[in-house]
């Protein structure tokens, strides 16, 4: 068996980011928010960063410097418009040591119970042994923010088996889990829409009409969610009156009771801060302010470029003391260089957002939104594709009439050769569906012909596309009676 050695030369190319690039493309796609957080931590973690004195907060004016000598109280007493306002706790004398404590009434807001809280609070009502209680909290604690079981009970008896320690067969987990679907609002603990329905239909008064919902969301749920309403009549034998009563009473329930105690607002969801404010005066000229609520930074003045220095005889401590300060400092002038690095990316990714899309920032007109994609961007600015995705990504600018996501404003032609934004075509295609007769909503075909004839040169199939992304159902299901 032979062997032998070869040598071979071969030539690659590599693309290796820096640190501080990677820091920066980590940066430049936070919120602002995040970003705030961040300058906090950096200038908690690093001694040789820190916030530059504002001088034009230590500017007093003529009025501020008088004397203030008002106390707590009096400053509290002030917020009321008069003495009659004032609860009289906050005027009762108050005859006591300084070390003794003193209690003030506070203003508990009560509204703020979640879903699981306002449940496990009527738990209480119920004449449930320690096991009962944990089973059903259990139970409770697997119901999402609209009020729906998101677990089988054949996995919450696993679950409560390896997880809590407790032993239950499936005819006693369903005989607490019953409990909790009695529970207010009516239609929690629901596994479906359907089931939530029910729930609620079997807790109204009893009458001919609720009947009769309940038997259609009972044997005729498909039926009725395909709104094929000429078969339901023809089976339940009801006359077009008597259906709208049955439907009216089926409509008044709510799909998401859960909701109810939320306010439909779950912890997942965020405050929007705008990152950019744009304002137009009366000659039409825009102003573009990129909202800037990170603080300057600067170095420590102890950790000078001096003090990074290590002198021939300097001892180890010296040393080491030396190349700490050194490695803060670059830390620092790293991170006030990322920073910077950031805030002029967004202005300038911004301010070419603005040159294309002047039109739609004089009037906030979404049909004024004209073709733009990332390409557009990096012409103007001649920044890489990724950095104006990531420097878009989360972003809002605030204009006079409302608050806007950067990403509104890429949108792709319809045709290449075309100049109609998807906005364009969008707001004709809400308008028409708006308008049609709801007894006989138009298709798909129908629209596309009207578009068309407007002048709007567009497939069949992109109008199906631009429907659905509106949440607009085909024509069928938009039919009424």
């Amino acid at each position: 068996m032979e062997e032998s050695l070869r040598l071979s030369t071969e030539q690659k190319l590599q693309q290796r980011l820096t640190p501080l690039q990677v820091q920066f493309v980590k940066m430049l796609e936070m919120t602002g928010p995040e970003v705030e957080e961040e300058v906090r931590r950096a200038l908690d973690d690093n001694p040789a960063l820190e916030q530059c004195d504002n001088d034009d907060n230590n500017n007093l004016t003529e009025d501020s410097t008088e004397t203030f000598n008002e106390s707590a109280e009096e400053v509290q007493l002030a917020d009321y418009r008069d003495e009659d306002d004032i609860p009289s706790y906050r005027l009762e004398a108050r005859n006591h040591s300084a070390d003794d404590k003193y209690f003030e009434p506070i203003a508990v807001d009560s509204s703020g119970d979640t879903l699981i809280e306002t449940l496990n609070s009527q738990l209480m009502e119920f004449d449930l042994d320690e096991t009962q209680q944990a089973i059903a909290q259990y139970i409770i604690g697997n119901l999402d923010d609209n009020g729906y079981m998101t677990r089988d009970l054949n996995a919450i008896i696993d679950d409560l088996a390896f997880n809590v320690g407790i032993d239950v067969s499936i005819t006693y987990l369903k005989q607490i889990f019953n409990i909790v679907r009695s529970l207010e609002p009516a239609g929690v603990g629901a596994i479906d829409l359907r089931d939530c329905l029910l729930l609620q239909l079997r807790r109204k008064e009893q009458s001919k009409l609720v009947a009769i919902a309940t038997d259609i969301i009972d044997n005729y749920f498909d039926l009725f969610s395909k709104m094929h309403y000429d078969r339901l009549r023809s089976i339940l034998n009801l006359s077009i009156e008597e259906l709208k009563e049955v439907l009216a009473v089926i409509t008044s329930l709510n799909p998401k009771p859960g909701s109810i105690i939320t306010g439909g607002i779950s912890d997942s969801t965020r405050h929007i801060i705008p990152d950019f404010s744009i304002e137009v005066n009366d000659n039409e000229e825009i102003t573009l302010t990129l909202l800037n609520r990170i603080p300057e930074l600067q170095i420590e003045e102890t950790f000078s470029e001096s003090a990074c220095e290590i002198k021939p005889n300097a001892t180890r401590s010296q040393r080491e003391a030396a190349t700490f300060i050194k490695q803060k400092r670059d830390e620092a002038s790293g991170f006030i260089k990322i920073l910077k690095m950031r805030q002029e990316t967004l202005y300038q990714v911004m301010k070419a957002i603005v040159k294309l899309q002047h039109d739609f920032f004089l009037t906030d007109d979404e049909s004024r939104i004209r073709p733009m994609i990332l390409k557009d961007i990096a012409a103007i600015t001649g920044h890489d594709l990724s950095v104006i995705s990531r420097a878009t990504a989360g972003k809002y600018v605030m204009t006079q009439r409302g608050t806007y996501p950067l990403k509104l404003f890429f949108n792709e032609r319809p045709k290449e050769d075309d100049d109609t934004s998807s906005h364009e075509i969008l707001a004709v295609l809400k308008d028409i569906i708006s308008n049609e007769n709801k007894k006989k909503p138009l298709s798909d075909e129908a629209i596309t012909q009207i578009l068309v004839d407007k002048g709007y040169d567009i497939a069949r199939r992109t109008v199906a596309k631009y429907r659905e992304r509106l949440g607009l159902p085909v024509a069928r299901l938009r039919k009424e009676l």
